[in-house]
């Protein structure tokens, strides 16, 4: 089974924070710079706490970080 896509808006929100760097998200949330990297370009799911620890940076919710792109698979209709 694939994984489902989870899309972000990291790169856009680092921007529009005074174009932050990856190594500055990442001091600010606890991993590495590589680890940020993964994340951004979705080859990395974070954890749920990581998840919000990004939010909390951009003081953003949730949704507004990470956006599920339910294929049809995932619907329940």
């Amino acid at each position: 089974m694939p994984r489902p896509p989870i899309a972000n808006s990291i790169r856009r929100l680092r921007f529009d924070a005074g174009e932050m760097t990856q190594q500055q998200l990442a001091e600010r949330i606890g991993v590495t710079r590589q680890t940020v990297n993964a994340i951004e370009l979705g080859k990395y799911s974070p954890s749920l706490e990581v998840a919000f620890r990004i939010a909390a940076v951009f003081q953003v919710p949730l949704e507004d970080v990470f956006q599920f792109e339910a294929a049809d698979d995932y619907r329940d209709d």
